[in-house]
Formats: structure tokens, sequence, C-alpha cells
């Protein structure tokens, strides 16, 4: 059973966003009917200016999935730090503890010394020469014996405890060094964070300056890009799981950095779409594609995640019959295109 839904299907294209296309766009054709003479060199200032905007409009994508994985590491990494503060406080505390341990047992060979020394000469138990007969003898030998084994293990106590104290400070010192490595580390990755998002700025100010200028038959062809037709859209993808979930927002707006509910770019709709079915999945489109299982393009199910243009700065998901949903640009809502309507690096499955 169908239902009718009118979605964006683009068109077939080559391997790289530089390479040409035809413009399919209705509006686009009826102007460049009705320029007469001049529809070939107009065609061709449209095909120029789509080529730009879209290398332009890669360059920003790059730069939003950098900032993205960034923002990623530093939560992963205040997390960290937090762990190994904690790690070394204990470690602190343990040494402390070991060094109270060992100072005791000292004071107590100490003791142990000079309770011997004063009283070596004064206790009759402890001369077996003095001995009235042969049992009394025996009997303060076992004595002095005593005595000196009890010594002994309070010597060796004394001395596993200096150990342990000398470990447990070691530790304490390690913990500490990682600690402030990582945090000097994250405080790195601050630094290349702010710069960064000052270059995705500068880059996403530029593409929405220039869309936002397009007449209406630039837009038209910025939005027909990947050559969109009418699609019946079985009612059973559309209500099923993470494919019903992304199919829902066939025309909402692209937003940079945005994982809805209302805006999107490319890996915040896989996202979102996931965690509507209670799953979480990576942010980024590199970690996207990197954390799930791969499977061959000959063995695509609906929900797979296909990766796109070298370095995965692109995602979209499968939802079958050679098609994939994605957020693609900014100016350009939420879409069904062919599979190989871009580059495919890859796919996954979650």
């Amino acid at each position: 059973m169908f239902f009718q839904k009118e979605v964006l299907v683009g068109k077939h294209r080559a391997s790289s966003r530089r390479t040409s296309r035809p413009i399919v766009a209705a509006g686009v054709l009826t102007a460049v009917a009705a320029a007469g003479s001049t529809a070939p060199a107009y065609a061709e200032d449209v095909e120029t200016m789509i080529k730009e905007m879209e290398d332009v409009s890669h360059q920003a994508t790059e730069k939003a999935e950098e900032v993205k994985e960034i923002e990623d590491q530093i939560v992963k990494g205040d997390k960290e730090v937090k762990t190994l503060q904690r790690q070394a406080d204990d470690a602190k505390r343990e040494a402390e503890r070991a060094v109270g341990a060992r100072s005791g047992a000292q004071q107590e060979v100490d003791g142990h010394a000079r309770t011997q020394y004063r009283n070596v000469s004064n206790d009759a138990r402890l001369n077996a020469l003095d001995a009235m007969n042969p049992q009394e003898a025996i009997d303060r030998a076992s004595y002095l014996g005593s005595l000196s084994r009890s010594a002994q293990r309070t010597l060796d106590n004394s001395t596993q405890l200096n150990k342990q104290a000398a470990q447990r400070a070691t530790d304490a010192n390690i913990a500490v060094a990682v600690a402030n490595y990582r945090k000097a580390e994250l405080e790195g990755k601050r630094d290349k964070l702010e710069k960064e998002r000052k270059d995705l700025d500068a880059k996403v100010k530029e593409v929405e300056r220039r869309v936002d200028a397009f007449t209406p038959e630039q837009r038209a062809a910025w939005e027909a890009k990947n050559g969109p037709v009418a699609l019946n859209v079985p009612a059973s993808a559309h209500g099923d799981g993470v494919v019903g979930a992304a199919l829902s927002k066939i025309g909402s707006p692209y937003g940079w950095g945005a994982a809805g509910p209302n805006q999107f770019d490319c890996s915040g709709l896989m996202y979102w779409s996931y965690a509507q079915n209670g799953k979480t999945i990576p942010r980024t489109s590199q970690a996207q594609l990197a954390g799930g299982t791969p499977v061959p393009l000959s063995e695509l199910q609906p929900g797979d995640i296909i990766g796109y243009y070298p370095g995965i700065t692109h995602v979209g998901m499968y939802i079958g019959d050679g098609q994939v949903v994605h957020a693609s640009d900014y100016g350009i809502p939420v879409q069904v295109v062919p599979l190989n309507s871009m580059p495919v690096q890859g796919a996954v499955r979650y």
C-alpha cells in the first residue's frame, strides 16, 4: 500500500562536487528557454555558480564536522580529567595513610629495640646460664627466641609498609602528572576549537550571504542540483523505525550543526532519527561511519548510513530502492536522492 508524498530526489552525478551536472529544475529550464539566444551562456553561468557554491558549502561542512568532533573530544576529555583527578586524589590519600602506617611501625620497632636494650641485662628470663635446671634453661631460651621473632615480625612489617608507602607516593605522582597533562591537552583543544569556530563562522556567513542573494532562478537551480523529481514513498517505509523518523523530516530546513527537531545538518538528521528509536549513535559524520558495522553496498538495508566524499564529510540514510534521505546544503531542505548521486565511501549498520 502506498500514499502520495512529494519529496526531492537528486539526479545521479559524478564523483566530485566539482563535476558538471544537467540542470533539471523546471523553473530554471523555463528561464533558460525564455532567454532565447542567451540560453547557453545563462546555463553555463548557473552551472558555474553551482560549482562554486558547492565548493564553498563543502568547505563549510568539513569545518562544521571538524568543530563538532573537537567539541565531542572536549566533552570526553572533561570527563576523563575529572576521573583522573579523583584517582590522583585517592592515590595521594593512600600515600598519606601509608606514610602514617610506616611511621607507626617504625616507632614500634624503635620502642621494641629500646625496651630490649634496657631490659636485656635485668631480665633473668633472658639468662639461660643462671637456670636452676635444664627445663628452666630451655624455657629461658624459648622466651628469648619469641622476643627475637616478635622483633623480626615488627621489623618486617615496617619494611613492607615502607615499600607500600613509596609505591603509593609514586602512584600518586603519576596520577597527578597524567591528570595535569590531560588538562593541558584539553586546554589546547579548547584553543583550537575557538579558532576553528571563527573559521567556520566566516565560511558559514559566506555561504549564507551568497545563497540568500540568489535570484529565484538561481535558488531553483541550487535546490534542484541533484535533479529532484516527485516520488511515491511506501507508507510502510515512512512508519518503520529510523527510516520513518528521517522521512518524517522531509522538507525541514538545513541548519549548521543542527540535530533537530526543526533543522538538521547531515549527521544531525542521522543522530536525531536514531534517537527517536532509543539508540544513541556518534554525532559527527566521520564518527558515525567509524562506529557502525561495515556493510557492502550490495547488501544495504533501510536504515544503513552511507558515507560520502573523501574524509566522510557527508552522510545519508539508505531507505531502499537505491535511494537515501539526507540533509544536503544550506538553502536546500531535507530530501531523498539516488544512492549514487554523490561519491560513496562506505556504509555501516547500527
